[in-house]
């Protein structure tokens, strides 16, 4: 394979206690207990670079949001090996607060967004409060100083940051989201970030609470699902699961190696 990456996910923080009305939109009746919400960057190894995805929540996000916060995401990869001043490609797979701060911290990147996550977080849908919580006002300020700044490569739609990782709107959560494809010696890993927040939200076509537009939420299962080719291959945005079933990466950090197989299987 021409290009096979490695893929890791550091957890920086988590939310607990949750129940099921957090995690579905409608949740099964049976279920009393619902899982933590873990938080996570994920960092793209290869061709000799590092190309970061999402850049996570700091310590006053945590206390104004009561999350627990573990480490910063700045200071996680710090103790992986990776100083924030040398990464120069930075996804952003969507504005919400907890994918979008911290932008202050990379002075080196370039930011890549999809140009309709910039005008929906600029748009008419910030006067309603409802679609408005997710977003933190001086994360969006911050990235449209990196615009002012020539900082930012927008996308419409599908997109490339260097050979065998690509992009591809997937709307519905907000509507901007984007998935990451990456290819990997095991096959196409699809980082689906908040198109999936858990893998039961995929297995079970039933949406998280917080979205835009439900519509493009379902259509967004597909899409990644088409991209990644088997249910082994995609990644969900905040499942503790996560953790479970890919091997530890690190011993000074919560990392774990998603290009590697994971220990149990999602295929039916």
């Amino acid at each position: 394979m021409g290009n096979a990456y490695e893929i890791y996910a550091i957890r920086y923080a988590t939310m607990s206690p949750r129940t099921p009305h957090m995690n579905y939109l409608v949740p099964d009746p049976h279920e009393t207990a619902a899982s933590d919400l873990d938080y996570f960057v994920w960092l793209i190894r290869g061709a000799g670079r590092d190309i970061l995805v999402d850049t996570g929540f700091n310590a006053a996000e945590a206390e104004a949001r009561n999350r627990r916060l573990t480490l910063n995401p700045v200071d996680a990869l710090a103790r992986f090996g990776v100083a924030a001043d040398a990464i120069d490609e930075v996804i952003v797979t969507h504005l919400h607060y907890d994918h979008a701060g911290n932008l202050d911290r990379f002075p080196r990147a370039r930011f890549h967004l999809q140009e309709r996550e910039m005008s929906y977080a600029t748009g008419r849908c910030m006067c309603f409060g409802s679609l408005r919580h997710p977003f933190s006002v001086e994360h969006v300020t911050l990235m449209v100083r990196h615009v002012y700044s020539e900082r930012v490569r927008f996308h419409s739609g599908d997109g490339e940051v260097a050979p065998g990782i690509t992009l591809h709107r997937v709307g519905g959560h907000s509507d901007g989201l984007q998935a990451v494809r990456v290819e990997t010696a095991r096959g196409p890993v699809v980082l689906a970030s908040d198109a999936a927040h858990y893998y039961g939200n995929l297995h079970r076509r039933s949406p998280f609470p917080i979205v835009y537009n439900i519509g493009d939420m379902c259509v967004g299962w597909e899409i990644v699902e088409r991209l990644a080719g088997h249910p082994d291959r995609i990644i969900p945005g905040h499942d503790p699961i996560v953790a479970e079933i890919y091997p530890c990466a690190s011993d000074k950090v919560d990392a774990f190696a998603l290009h590697l197989p994971p220990s149990r299987s999602f295929a039916k």
